[in-house]
């Protein structure tokens, strides 16, 4: 087995703006387009090989193929031929609806699917950008039914003004909304679950509203979180991991990168996929796959990948690398 890239599956939604093709660098003329599915087993949404023997195949054909081989043991026995995380950038060029996901038990109660436990990592950010996170303070779900209906919920939501390289992590239960002019990658669970709260009364394309899931989402929400400010702190260090996420979900970390950098996976019974952020660089495994990998680009490293070798270019990279 080899690195492995995925075409792109680009959404086209009401709020998307112009940003990810040209990030992605893109031969593409659509518009409006809000997320790029970077690597995804969500069903009717399933990733295709972009390189090398297995091109074509979707993820889950993949993880059928190789199964532990592709995903680790541990994973395998968990997770079986399902994929378990679902890699995105999401473009806003208005507001997301404010929302929140359930959690795995009401998840598989509710839609027989995984929860959906994500983060965030600002890839760039317009003048006044914001990110909405969690409760400012303490609401009742009475109150919060009160406040959806006479429009002042927004008023006890954690809104933050955003920056490059901010991290949230939003586990499921928390209310949250990107807000206009954020650029994110995103990293979650396998589901596409979202009970929208309140959505700016928006029209879609038809010039209907769009569904909203008031009721639904009371037994999702944690009414107890509530902080004053949910962005997480790391340091910023050059040339070495930096800790981002620490979950049952998933392990994230950033490489800030302008020298070389050899990843030791021998210990590790996992796939671990690369997200770049910024830059450029090449990636050759203990099999000598080479692969470059820039802006934009994602990459899965199979579990039986031992170890890579990681060379910036250009001056440097920046990526998110995650497993579980």
């Amino acid at each position: 087995m080899y690195p492995l890239k995925f075409e792109p599956i680009l959404k086209q939604t009401l709020w998307g703006g112009d940003k990810i093709i040209a990030f992605k660098q893109l031969n593409e003329t659509l518009s409006g387009v809000g997320e790029s599915w970077e690597i995804s087993a969500v069903e009717d949404n399933e990733s295709v090989v972009a390189n090398g023997p297995d091109k074509g195949l979707t993820l889950p054909e993949m993880v059928g193929k190789y199964r532990h081989e592709l995903v680790g043991e541990a994973n395998y026995s968990r997770f079986g031929t399902k994929f378990p995380l679902l890699i995105k950038f999401i473009d806003a060029k208005l507001d997301l609806s404010i929302q929140v996901h359930p959690g795995d038990e009401l998840a598989r109660k509710r839609h027989n699917s995984f929860g959906k436990n994500e983060m965030w990592y600002v890839v760039s950010a317009d003048k006044g950008a914001k990110l909405i996170s969690g409760f400012s303070e303490q609401i009742t779900p009475k109150e919060y039914k009160e406040r959806v209906y006479n429009g002042t919920f927004a008023e006890v939501l954690q809104t933050c003004d955003v920056k490059p390289g901010d991290v949230f992590y939003v586990p499921a239960g928390r209310v949250h909304g990107i807000g206009a002019g954020a650029f994110v990658a995103e990293i979650q669970q396998t589901s596409d679950i979202t009970y929208r709260i309140f959505d700016y009364n928006r029209k879609d394309k038809e010039g209907k509203s769009r569904e909203l899931h008031t009721t639904q989402a009371i037994e999702a929400i944690n009414f107890a979180d509530v902080q004053d400010d949910f962005r997480t702190e790391y340091d910023h260090l050059k040339n070495e991991p930096v800790e981002l996420v620490a979950s049952p979900y998933f392990t994230t970390s950033l490489y800030d990168m302008t020298e070389e950098i050899t990843c030791d996976y021998s210990e590790l019974d996992s796939f671990v996929i690369f997200i770049c952020v910024e830059g450029a660089c090449r990636i050759t495994d203990d099999s000598q796959n080479e692969i470059a990998v820039r802006a934009g680009e994602t990459i899965l490293l199979p579990a039986i990948t031992q170890e890579v070798t990681i060379v910036p270019e250009d001056g440097g990279v920046k990526l998110l690398e995650t497993y579980l």
